[in-house]
């Protein structure tokens, strides 16, 4: 016989469906639960069995050879309708189980056993069953086994539902903060545009340099893998395009870095550094619209990273010097990456070399 809908069918539906896990593709740790529920109760089949609203379909099984059945061939329907669990030891003497056709025909089931698939809500999502085609009944200890075992697969589906529902709200965030970025540079800019002054004009344009930079960092980690490292030559390529927006006429910037994973903290010190470096040559180092070059070089000696940030301008001038904001602001960005920090200046330009960890 067919079984009556759950109490809570619309309930019990809806958090199926929210678990995500229909038709979805064989996995070894579900194929690992069912073989050994079969082994423990020395039975030739196991099956993982979800309940849908027209059909059972299996997660894993062994011994039965389909991945779904119809709901009159489910005992599982019959299962979820217990307090937990069920165990038939002579399905042909069962009125729920004598006219089932896997009962009456091939593969002859004659007896079952299944603890229930409970959510953390108490909604039953099927069964993990074990099936004989003789008459047979469990020991206590196969009993005890096989809810233990029940229970391990809803971990592993409320593990999955918790990674999914984790990954949803990274990517509303990580959403927001780039809207919020992207307004708060759209907003500095034009009020850059608008200032009458060309120290506030210019305060503004750092400022703006700025949020780019870490929307630039922002954007790496979001495309990240799992293991939250970012890929340094994407990020300094990234950089360096924000930067070459505000580089003055007959400015050239040239970037040749090196294929390395560089950790978030290191990645903000050297948006930073570049950003400050840069604003500094912008302003000191090509006096009277004279024409130069900034280079950007990074190189990977074993599992550490060289980079040298030069120009070739002018050097330091009485404007600036070595006790500015900006290098202050440097030196501190490097002792946060873990970064050997050295700078020299002269007639023919300005050289900053930082030797840090990373993962080449």
């Amino acid at each position: 016989m067919i079984a009556d809908p759950h109490p809570s069918q619309a309930a019990r539906l809806t958090a199926l469906r929210e678990y995500d896990i229909l038709d979805t593709d064989p996995e070894a740790m579900f194929d690992d639960i069912v073989g050994l529920a079969s082994a423990i109760c020395d039975m030739p089949m196991s099956i993982i069995s979800l309940v849908d609203a027209d059909r059972q379909w299996f997660k894993a099984e062994v011994g039965m050879g389909t991945r779904q059945t119809t709901l009159e061939e489910s005992i599982c329907s019959h299962a979820i309708l217990t307090d937990g669990f069920l165990e038939v030891e002579d399905t042909t003497l069962d009125p729920r189980t004598m006219n089932n056709p896997l009962v009456l025909s091939d593969p002859n089931l004659q007896f079952y056993a299944g603890a229930v698939l409970l959510t953390p809500e108490g909604l039953p999502l099927g069964s993990l069953c074990v099936l004989d085609d003789k008459p047979r009944q469990l020991t206590p200890l196969q009993r005890e086994a096989l809810r233990v075992l029940a229970r391990q697969v809803m971990t592993q589906l409320d593990l999955r539902r918790a990674l999914r529902e984790a990954d949803i709200l990274r990517r509303e965030v990580d959403h927001r903060v780039k809207n919020s970025l992207q307004s708060i540079s759209s907003l500095t800019r034009l009020q850059a545009r608008r200032a009458g002054h060309p120290d506030t004009r210019e305060a503004l344009d750092i400022v703006r340099r700025r949020v780019d930079t870490v929307a630039a960092l922002h954007e790496a980690l979001y495309r990240a893998e799992t293991d939250g490292m970012v890929a340094m030559k994407p990020f300094v390529e990234k950089v360096v395009t924000l930067i070459r927006s505000s580089a003055p006429e007959g400015v050239r910037i040239v970037a040749d870095v090196a294929e390395a994973d560089i950790s978030p903290t290191q990645a903000t010190g050297l948006g930073v550094i570049l950003n400050e470096f840069a604003a500094n040559t912008f302003k000191h180092a090509f006096p009277d619209g004279a024409k130069g070059a900034l280079r950007i070089d990074g190189r990977c000696e074993g599992d550490e990273i060289f980079m040298v940030i030069a120009d070739d301008g002018v050097g330091f001038d009485g404007q600036h010097n070595g006790q500015s904001l900006g290098l202050t602001v440097m030196e501190t960005s490097a002792h946060q990456m873990r970064a050997d920090y050295a700078l020299k200046s002269g007639p023919e330009g300005t050289r900053l070399t930082l030797d840090f960890p990373a993962d080449c």
